[in-house]
């Protein structure tokens, strides 16, 4: 079975990516949405409220723009924060990949490679596109102002800090299509690992 970590920047399109991934049968693992179902588990909600205060929680659900607005302008609180969830969503990833049939399997993740989840995986690729496509994006798919989209690019990687780390790169720009580059890929793959 092979593990490909599938990353790429806010707004980059890599949800738009792991689901062309899943077009071609392979299952993929939505590593920010169990996060935040796991979020509202017993377990890591207590460990939430004890680091961040009963406001985490509104009506006995995450208070996410509570939580957003603490992390994303608190270096030390987001560390906390992940430091919470990104050692359960590594163990509910390898429940879940014990689970699959596939030979291929993605694991698609915002912080795959600051997360250390770079480690359960054994390629990385990496979703690129310009920083001011991206913007636009996030601000009409959140709803959110510049300001907020600059303090989330704010703590996450660059692509080129991300690029260090990619075995595969898909262009996301515009300029090239996307289905011929992950029909490439899981070419490349099946080869380089002799699988069918």
């Amino acid at each position: 079975m092979v593990k490909l970590g599938l990353t790429g920047g806010i707004g980059s399109g890599k949800s738009t990516v792991a689901k062309i991934f899943e077009e071609f049968n392979i299952p993929v693992y939505y590593a920010d949405d169990r996060a935040k179902w796991l979020m509202n588990q017993p377990k890591i909600r207590s460990k939430i409220v004890q680091q961040f205060g009963k406001e985490a929680y509104n009506k006995g659900k995450l208070d996410r723009a509570f939580l957003a607005n603490l992390v994303f302008k608190n270096r030390k609180a987001l560390e906390a924060l992940n430091g919470i969830v990104h050692p359960e969503v590594g163990k509910d990833f390898d429940n879940w990949s014990n689970y699959q049939k596939s030979q291929i399997l993605v694991k698609e993740a915002a912080v795959l490679i600051e997360s250390g989840a770079k480690d359960s995986v054994d390629e990385i690729v990496v979703v690129t596109a310009p920083a001011k496509t991206r913007m636009k994006r996030v601000m009409a798919r959140d709803g959110v102002s510049e300001q907020q989209v600059v303090d989330r690019l704010n703590n996450q990687m660059t692509d080129k800090q991300r690029l260090k780390y990619a075995d595969y790169v898909i262009d996301n720009s515009g300029e090239q299509m996307l289905i011929p580059q992950v029909k490439r890929l899981l070419e490349d793959v099946r080869r380089k690992y002799h699988l069918k």
